[in-house]
């Protein structure tokens, strides 16, 4: 399908990819990984055609089609929400005027044996196909389930795009790239910006997806979930796994270990070749000799090792000072900025040494209740208390944009360290991949990696018993975040953290607390017992309209109990979805029956009547727009009963 043939980019002496070759082939299901600056994202862009190589070429078959998501897009200000998703079917709009122009002039002419009138229905025939192919008939059904999935609400659909933050501008941009089906998907860093439900929506569409998919992720949960080959770039060569990511980085650590020992091995010998040429350099007796080692230095092809971060692993958060046994009290907490209401009855108790996850759909109020939580903002509804001698570190998702831009890594921390620590500001840096040249570096020219990993290094510097963690691992590449659970994991405080990424929590969290539709929901239990208990593995369970419940039941509670006025409200919008779907079904019994009577009648016809093919038309459009008006209804009818 795509051919990357002995692919070169370099950049004055340095290159980036050495003759790199691969092929992506259909439902191929590709993870591309390598270090920061590999050049992941430099190959999509190569592939789309957005840079040129040095040398080499990427090919792809004439039909492929190519739908890129990069990490950073435009997204058109002056449309809604819905009417900015409806410009992925533009093809389809354009066919659909074509069939409605060529039916018009098939149904004016008379000439029904000319060669003219052959070609118009054989073109129609050909539009109708094409039409079909692309989903036409079904692309607001379409729509609605994409955006839904993707977390947007229906009272959202026909919001302006400027009202939407930059994460929901993104998931714009993706729900129109899955509409469009190109033949690959190149995707980078899709999940940045999801939350738990869309991200495991995304990874059951992609895994049904009828084409390729090469994605750039740092979430393994999503790689495992969604491919079975991995690409890893490594000092301008590409390695091909045949194997998902936790089962290519046993792979890896075993070609490593061999690679390794083969450079070891070739070291040895360029040693001795070296140490001979030096001893006999100016001995006539062994010229020869000598001038066969240096030829064969000349020659050989040397191995090389991509440096590991090993000394990495050690990081720690200083010691936890002591605190109450109670952290905060929170009682019947709400928030509302002036008519918007956020949520409301959040009842819990944090104690001491618990590791905790908020999560829920972007907006749901993760992030403002953590900013309730370190006084950044009031409740309007209830109070929160914080205990005795509680000591906050926070760390704010938009941490990394609060640093001066001029200073450099080094004066970041040197400006707000006192005493004693201040001595050791290399090691943490060094500990946080800052080493050598780095630290002289100023913050703007950082990557959102570098940004994340330098103010995580500077909340560490002084010790907290409370730490308050807002999507700490955004844009941190896997080894950061290896290095910032380990050193939470090893922390003897008390941990609140928001985040969508499941591997980062697996194993890190207690209880985990839900946001949703308005209220919060206790889990006393690690992140993957939540997802079981939720059972977020399709769109039905992302639509659910559970109510909401507040609870600090045990585990075993009830995941949503009604009360009579709801189980009364159910049923009566059961009722209602009912009778619409019987009388959809009834017209389109009709309409099918008229449909047969047409072709019966046409089937005998002696002569052409151009109002009954022009009727006959319309009653087939009638029959699309009820089928998927059936779609929409079933669809719903079938949610709310099983509520």
């Amino acid at each position: 399908m795509i051919s990357i043939d002995n692919l070169t980019v370099s950049y004055g002496g340095w290159t980036l990819f050495d003759n790199i070759s691969f092929l992506i082939n259909p439902k191929d299901r590709i993870g591309l990984v390598g270090k920061n600056g590999a050049g992941k994202t430099t190959l999509l862009r190569l592939i789309v055609g957005e840079q040129q190589p040095t040398s080499g070429a990427v090919t792809k078959n004439g039909e492929c089609t190519i739908g890129y998501l990069p990490q950073q897009m435009k997204v058109a200000d002056t449309t809604t929400l819905l009417e900015e998703t409806e410009t992925a079917f533009a093809e389809v709009l354009q066919l659909e005027a074509e069939i409605e122009r060529l039916t018009r002039e098939i149904a004016e002419r008379t000439d029904y044996e000319s060669e003219e009138y052959g070609e118009l229905l054989h073109r129609l025939n050909v539009a109708n196909d094409h039409y079909h192919i692309l989903g036409g008939e079904t692309r607001d059904a379409d729509i609605e389930k994409t955006l839904l999935g993707l977390g947007f609400k229906r009272e959202d659909f026909n919001r302006a795009t400027s009202e939407f933050s930059g994460g929901w501008r993104m998931r714009i941009e993706l729900a129109k790239l899955l509409l469009r089906r190109p033949s690959v998907f190149l995707l980078d860093e899709p999940t940045n910006h999801l939350d738990i439900e869309s991200i495991q929506w995304l990874e059951e569409y992609l895994r049904n997806y009828n084409g390729a998919v090469l994605v750039i992720s740092h979430d393994r949960a999503f790689l495992d979930n969604v491919t079975n080959r991995t690409i890893e770039l490594s000092l301008g060569k590409i390695y091909d796994y045949k194997l998902p990511y936790s089962k290519f980085v046993v792979a890896r650590a075993e070609r490593r270990a061999q690679l390794l020992a083969a450079y070891q091995n070739q070291q040895r010998m360029i040693e001795k070749s070296e140490e001979f040429i030096e001893k006999f350099r100016y001995k006539p007796t062994k010229s020869n000799q000598v001038q066969s080692r240096i030829k064969q230095l000349d020659k050989l092809e040397r191995i090389e090792v991509e440096e590991e971060d090993l000394a990495t692993l050690n990081i720690k958060f200083p010691p936890a000072p002591r605190s109450g046994q109670i952290v905060a009290e929170i009682k019947e907490v709400g928030k509302s900025f002036g008519d918007k209401h956020i949520f409301s009855g959040a009842n819990f108790t944090i104690t001491k040494g618990d590791r905790i996850a908020l999560v829920g759909r972007n907006g749901e109020g993760k992030t403002t209740f953590a900013r309730m939580l370190i006084g950044e903002l009031e409740p309007t509804e209830g109070s929160i208390k914080i205990g005795a001698n509680v000591n906050i570190g926070y760390y704010a998702q938009n941490q990394d944009d609060l640093m001066e831009g001029e200073f450099t890594v080094y004066d970041t921390l040197d400006r707000v360290a006192v005493g004693d620590i201040r001595t050791r500001l290399r090691d943490i840096l060094g500990a946080f991949l800052f080493r050598g040249e780095d630290i002289d570096k100023k913050v703007k020219v950082l990557s959102g990696g570098e940004r994340s990993r330098l103010a995580m290094a500077r909340m560490m510097l002084e010790p907290h018993n409370l730490l308050v963690l807002d999507e700490p691992t955004n844009h941190m590449d896997m080894r950061s975040k290896d290095i910032l659970k380990n050193a939470i994991m090893k922390y003897d405080g008390t941990v609140v953290v928001v985040s969508h990424d499941r591997e980062f929590l697996d194993g890190m969290v207690d209880k985990v607390y839900e946001f949703r539709d308005g209220g919060v929901r206790e889990y006393l239990g690690g992140i993957y017992y939540f997802l079981e208990k939720r059972k977020l593995e399709s769109l039905r369970d992302v639509e659910r309209r559970t109510a909401p419940v507040q609870s600090s039941e045990p585990k075993e509670a009830s995941a949503g109990k009604l009360s009579y006025e709801q189980k009364k409200e159910q049923e009566k919008q059961i009722r209602k979805l009912r009778k619409a779907v019987d009388e959809i079904e009834a017209e389109l019994a009709e309409i099918e029956k008229k449909i047969a009577e047409y072709d019966t009648r046409f089937a005998s016809a002696g002569e052409y009547n151009a109002d009954d093919y022009k009727a006959y038309d319309e009653l087939k459009k009638r029959y699309d727009h009820m089928m998927h008006e059936w779609e929409k209804a079933s669809y719903e009818l079938d949610i709310v009963e099983n509520n």
